[in-house]
Order: C-alpha cells, then structure tokens, then sequence
C-alpha cells in the first residue's frame, strides 16, 4: 500500500523515479568534487548521462539551492541549502554511536590514523579520522571525502563483504568512476577477491605513495557490510610482523562496534 491506501504494484516502476534517481546519482558525485566542485564534463563522465541531461538537471537544482556554480573556475559544487536540510537531523547514527569510545581506544593502542568509513550507495563516505601518536601521520583521507566503492582500501573491504554478484554489479555501476582514480574493474575485482580469502583487505600501496592500509569491514544486524574501519601508516610501520597484529586489533573493534550496534537497535 502506498501512504494513501492506493496498492501498487513493486514491479511497475514509480513516476518520476527515474529523474529522481538520476538528480541524486548527479549530487553524489558532486559531493565527492567538495568545496572546490567538478567540471561538467567530469560529472557527465562518472554518471554516463548525457551531457544534455546533466546539464538541465545541474541547472534545475541551482534553481533550488542544492547545487552552486563557481564563478571563477565555472565547476559545480553541493549548495547551502543542502547543508540547511542536514540541520533537520543533528542526532547522531547508531553506527557512530556504537563506534565513537572503540575507535579512541582502538587509535590509542595502535598509534597511526585510523579511519571510518561508512558506505551511502556505490559511493564510501570517511565520516571520522583519529590522528595517532606515532610521530608521522598518513592523512590520505579528510572527513567528508566521498569515493566510489572500490577506490578505498575500505571501499574493497565493505565489497568484500557482500555476496559476490553484488559486488561485481557496483563495481560494473562505478567503472566509468575509476577512470579519475587510475584503477581499472579488473584490478579492483582481484583486490576484492584477496580480500574474502585473507578476511581483511590490505592495501599494499595506499593513496598516498610510501603508505600501506588495512580495514576491516562492519556489518549491521541484518547481515549487510555497512562500514569499515582502516589503518594507514607508512611502510615500515606495517611489516609482515605488524601486519597480522594489526588486523586482528581491527577484527577485534569491528567485532565489538557489530555487538554495541545489536544491542542499541534491539
């Protein structure tokens, strides 16, 4: 039934729906542009709308306030009053709640950044970065920063731990996306796949040259890897000795924030 008592049909698909998913698919990509924003054509590219079609979505949301043009380099950004309707939920989630204490515990004993990460869509969200005490810090990733599934090392944990054929169908959705971040479907499939067998992913080469990263991934109550939580440290603080330590530190917190989900949403 729909809100107004009206039965549908699920197979049928929903008027207007398809614009409606094309204007979010064209926002989430501009989030990952943030403040400096992202040329039309690079929006055209990792949506694989047509450039007409972008365009007049791109315009109808300047219109609303949801999207901004920079004057001085013509890029398109997330508007004000996208950050106005954020104001409308200011608890926070249950996955934040439940990971906030055992990520500064979990940064406290290992020493290098930690991140977490939560999947919206194809696309991986940092939405938490803890700064260690070792003196040389990896900060690869900013809080806020946006990528398609399968560019992070986190990104491949949180496919990793989905069944096969839905990781291949947003790794297929997200390719025309990997183009900006010098990867290939192939590569990101194989990287997935080595991940499932070790049951942690590690990056031998992180974002940033000289780095490595290991994350592990979290799932809610229902089964689904909703985020991953990851280390990233240059090279000679993840060695074959540190490596195996430092996963099992991170199976341990993803173990822990997965029993405090359960217990805050039964």
């Amino acid at each position: 039934m729909d809100s107004d008592g009206t039965k549908l049909d699920r197979t049928e698909p929903r008027p207007g729906a398809q614009a409606i998913r094309r204007a979010l698919a064209v926002l989430r990509i501009l989030a990952a542009g943030r403040e400096t924003g992202l040329p039309l054509a690079e929006v055209v590219q990792a949506t694989g709308l047509t450039r007409p079609t972008v365009h007049r979505i791109v315009h109808v949301l300047i219109e609303e306030g949801i999207v901004e043009r920079r004057e001085k380099t013509g890029r398109y950004a997330i508007g004000g009053q996208v950050r106005e309707l954020a104001l409308a939920r200011t608890s926070r989630s249950p996955l934040m709640a439940a990971a906030d204490d055992i990520l500064r515990r979990t940064s406290q004993q290992v020493g290098d950044t930690l991140f977490f990460t939560v999947r919206t869509g194809n696309d991986t969200l940092c939405i938490d970065r803890r700064i260690g005490s070792f003196p040389i810090q990896v900060l690869s990733i900013e809080v806020g920063a946006r990528r398609p599934l399968g560019v992070s090392s986190a990104g491949v944990a949180i496919l990793a731990a989905m069944p096969a054929e839905e990781a291949r169908e947003i790794v297929a959705a997200n390719e025309a996306r990997f183009v900006s971040y010098r990867t290939i479907a192939a590569t990101v499939l194989a990287r997935i796949a080595a991940a499932r067998r070790r049951g942690y992913n590690l990056r031998e080469v992180g974002l940033v040259p000289g780095t490595k990263s290991i994350s592990t991934w979290i799932k809610t109550p229902d089964g689904r890897p909703a985020a991953a939580i990851t280390i990233s440290a240059v090279r000679t603080r993840l060695g074959p000795r540190r490596e195996p330590e430092l996963a099992d530190i991170l199976l341990d917190a993803a173990s822990l924030i997965e029993q405090r989900i359960r217990s805050i949403v039964a």
